[in-house]
């Protein structure tokens, strides 16, 4: 039980201030580093891994570790997810032993994977008729992001969730969106990724471009960073190809989920995304490949050793 923490982890009801207990399931990559922030910032945290491993990993003391997320759930008025997929956010959320069946009422639950937008439009309900809250609120920025706490963070939800989250999210991320309804969030989410993978095919492209006429790419990069071609995927990734260091980062097995969930929704919405198509089947081939542990900058292997 936490007793002394700042201001800011604290909100009012009928006038009393009230300590927000937080509790954190999934500590992959990103859930590390997050859980981490958290607790730097006076937060004690409850969390749930599936390995004890990645809790031992932690590297911070005020973490208390529980068996299950219904068990972490009754001891937290705020619970956040960040686990792989649809079906594992269905899993900790409202399976068996999931969250929703240690929540107490008006409790709050922040969704920060990334997953299918009508999944999490269906959970909202279930978590709404049973007294509580359901924020998505999927994130972007990477493991390197995450560790500074300066991810971006696309919120979907009630506007008095989110106000009730933003002092939390403040101490995750520099640029917090509140988008609109349940699964706005997801939905913003599947167009960051969509462009960033379509920014890398066309960063790989360029490479190619330039390599075959035997100017240096290293020095067209230097260049298009200084115009209008400029992007973060341009500065960042655009390195990584140069250097041949494909370290995640973002894995290609997670960025290739996240694009059949974009497609899926745009299939839902009679709509076509050839650029998007496109970036798939590379990612899905680099999967097939063996490399799905890779960076997803590694879309640039398939462009440019064909």
């Amino acid at each position: 039980m936490l007793l002394t923490l700042i201001n800011k982890n604290t909100r009012t009801i009928l006038g009393e201030n009230v300590t927000e207990q937080i509790g954190y399931i999934g500590l992959g990559i990103m859930g590390k580093a997050m859980v981490e922030n958290l607790a730097k910032a006076g937060h004690q945290v409850n969390v749930y891994a599936r390995r004890q491993a990645s809790v031992d990993a932690l590297e911070v003391d005020n973490i208390q570790a529980f068996p299950s997320p219904k068990s972490l759930a009754e001891q937290s008025t705020v619970v956040i997810s960040c686990v792989s997929d649809t079906p594992d956010v269905e899993e900790v959320l409202v399976g068996p032993e999931g969250v929703i069946h240690g929540l107490k009422t008006d409790s709050l639950v922040i969704d920060m994977s990334t997953i299918s937008p009508d999944a999490t439009r269906v959970m909202h309900q279930t978590f709404s008729a049973a007294g509580s809250g359901l924020l998505d609120a999927p994130v972007s920025g990477g493991e390197v992001g995450a560790i500074a706490a300066t991810l971006s963070i696309m919120v979907g939800g009630n506007k008095k969730d989110f106000d009730r989250a933003f002092p939390i999210f403040e101490k995750l991320g520099k640029n917090i969106i509140h988008v609109g309804e349940s699964g706005a969030g997801q939905v913003a989410k599947a167009c960051n990724n969509l462009v960033a993978a379509e920014t890398m095919v066309a960063i790989s492209e360029a490479f190619l471009l330039a390599k075959s006429c035997n100017v240096d790419p290293a020095k067209v990069r230097e260049a298009l960073l200084g115009g209008f071609a400029y992007s973060k995927v341009l500065e960042l990734h655009g390195q990584r190809v140069l250097d041949n260091n494909y370290k995640p980062g973002f894995k290609n097995k997670l960025h290739a989920k996240d694009l059949r969930i974009a497609l899926n929704s745009a299939n839902i919405q009679s709509i076509k995304m050839p650029g998007a198509e496109l970036c798939s089947q590379y990612l899905e081939q680099l999967v097939e490949q063996g490399n799905g542990e890779l960076d997803s900058a590694s879309i640039a292997k398939i462009i440019l050793e064909k």
